[in-house]
């Protein structure tokens, strides 16, 4: 730097010292008021600028933090966005742990860690969906031969859009695979079980939910899901008294692809073309040649089609049912009976019993040891008929002696259970849930009454005390037992005036004639006889409840 410039630096800063003396002191040289306004707009220019950056930052921070769902919704499981192709390439080692084969003991509290839940206000479980990952072997060979199926997606899509989802996986309380296993006849078992050891949150598989609806496989068709997973819960939809861990596991439906591919309107309650119709195809031949042989008693009331032998394989032969050669469209044919039989095949879950509910046919349901879909909270009697297979030679007359109304209530149920819980993904992925929340919040658990009524439609046998589930009630109450002989006239109206206290949540009947049964009537919940110093159920009474 010259000299003469660091002069006219020097001169400038002892001006700025004396112009503020000036200015201290209330004095004004000649320049001093033209220096000061300067000054004053080249700073105000400056702080101006940094104190908007500032504020821009801060508001920038605090939407980021306080806007409300921000953090929740940014899981988007859509396979336009999301393609498994684009996921990362994880290879397992041939010497990669295996589970444990599954502990059928288990139950919620000794395999599933409540803590992890805590408390929360809103009383909701918090849901961690892994990131999607494709797993291969040391080949390069992958784990399944599908990948993750439109089904799954759906799953997941529906999950991550919930209130139950948590991105946060220190938040979560349960667990969630993005590994597709839904199919089992598509998954190389080994490998998946090591897949699902190498989560990073596995822990013996506790806290972790599988969901499968086609489990087992050729010979045997196991009830349950093949796949060694240690501890972790399983919403199968095959479930067998001996698979199923009551409490802990929970029994979804098998989805049916036509209940997104195909729209029925709903149809009015009431009698209809056929009165028994079965549209399975590939059922056991005893079962069929019992079929048959009711078909030849009963003639016109009961139609039996099976697979069209004159189509040719693809989707236009799947929505087609034939009898004696003329063709009949599947499911719409399903509308046109009362009751729709539903037989064990190959597995015990079926998707035809989805395609019957939706057709508000009434299923009968001859499937021994099946456990039915959300059976822990849905109260089937109101909706499906379930009858043993050694009985099937009977169902004609077991069906008949039923009631029209009834029917007609069952008919509506059945299509509204559809509605509510079998109609989508999104609906049996979100029951399931419910389901186990119920079980961590007990407290704050779905009535009966919420699981099972229809919002807008009431009807009197639902309304009525007499009608009340054969389960303990959440909420308070009291039981009145009534022991009758033969008094019919009393016992009804000690039954009117007792059902009118708000506090009643149940009513018993115990019919003590030993020689007389108990009187016709649909108003009852139960009715016991008193035989040979032996309580027992009555069947005439358990048909009507």
């Amino acid at each position: 730097m010259k000299f003469d410039d660091f002069l006219q630096l020097e001169a400038g800063g002892w001006l700025d010292r004396e112009v503020s003396g000036m200015y201290a002191s209330g004095k004004y040289s000649s320049r001093g008021p033209a220096l000061i306004p300067r000054m004053k707009t080249k700073h105000r220019i400056y702080y101006i600028i940094l104190f908007s950056v500032v504020l821009l930052g801060l508001i920038a921070t605090g939407m980021f933090q306080f806007w409300p769902h921000s953090i929740e919704s940014t899981a988007d499981w859509t396979l336009d966005k999301r393609s498994v192709h684009d996921a990362p390439l994880v290879r397992l080692p041939s010497s990669s742990p295996i589970p444990e084969r599954g502990d059928l003991s288990c139950r919620m509290h000794t395999c599933f860690d409540v803590y992890r839940c805590g408390y929360n206000p809103k009383n909701r479980i918090k849901v961690y969906i892994y990131p999607l990952q494709r797993f291969v072997d040391e080949l390069g060979v992958p784990i399944s031969n599908t990948g993750l199926s439109r089904e799954y997606n759906d799953l997941l899509s529906a999950i991550s859009d919930s209130d139950f989802y948590t991105d946060d996986v220190t938040r979560a309380c349960l667990f969630i695979p993005s590994t597709d296993v839904l199919n089992q006849n598509s998954l190389r078992i080994r490998e998946t079980a090591q897949a699902l050891a190498m989560l990073p949150r596995w822990d013996k598989g506790m806290n972790h939910l599988l969901f499968n609806m086609l489990p087992g496989g050729p010979p045997d068709y196991n009830t349950a899901l093949d796949v060694p997973r240690d501890r972790a819960l399983l919403a199968g939809g095959g479930f067998s008294t001996w698979t199923y861990r009551q409490g802990y596991d929970v029994s979804i439906p098998v989805y049916s692809p036509l209940s997104a591919d195909v729209e029925l309107p709903e149809r009015q309650p009431g009698p209809r073309r056929y009165f028994i119709l079965s549209s399975q195809t590939a059922i056991h031949r005893e079962y069929r040649a019992e079929l048959e042989r009711l078909k030849e008693e009963n003639g016109e009331a009961l139609l039996l089609l099976d697979k069209c032998s004159n189509l040719s394989q693809g989707a236009a032969s799947a929505r087609k049912r034939c009898y004696k050669g003329q063709a009949y469209d599947y499911p719409q044919i399903l509308q046109e009976s009362s009751f729709c039989v539903v037989l064990r095949g190959a597995r015990l879950g079926q998707a035809a019993l989805s395609d019957v509910l939706q057709a508000g046919c009434v299923p009968v349901i001859l499937a021994d040891s099946y456990i039915l879909p959300f059976s822990e909270v849905l109260d089937w009697k109101r909706a499906s008929v379930v009858i043993p297979e050694e009985k099937l030679s009977e169902m004609y007359t077991i069906l008949k002696s039923i009631p029209h109304r009834q029917v007609e209530e069952m008919q509506r149920q059945a299509r509204w259970f559809w509605q509510a819980y079998f109609s989508s993904m999104k609906a049996i992925g979100l029951t399931t849930l419910q389901i186990i929340n119920d079980r961590i919040y007990p407290y704050a658990a779905r009535t009966y009454e919420q699981w099972n009524n229809p919002p807008v439609v009431k009807w009197s046998s639902v309304n009525s005390p007499l009608f009340l589930p054969l389960i303990p009630p959440r909420a308070p109450g009291f039981t009145a037992v009534v022991l009758t002989y033969d008094r019919v006239e009393s016992l009804f109206r000690v039954i009117t005036e007792i059902s009118k206290v708000p506090s009643l949540a149940k009513l018993l009947v115990v019919w003590n004639n030993q020689n007389k049964s108990p009187p016709e009537g649909r108003k009852y919940l139960c009715v016991f006889s008193y035989m040979s110093g032996e309580v027992r159920s009555d069947p005439k009474w358990s048909l009507n409840m």
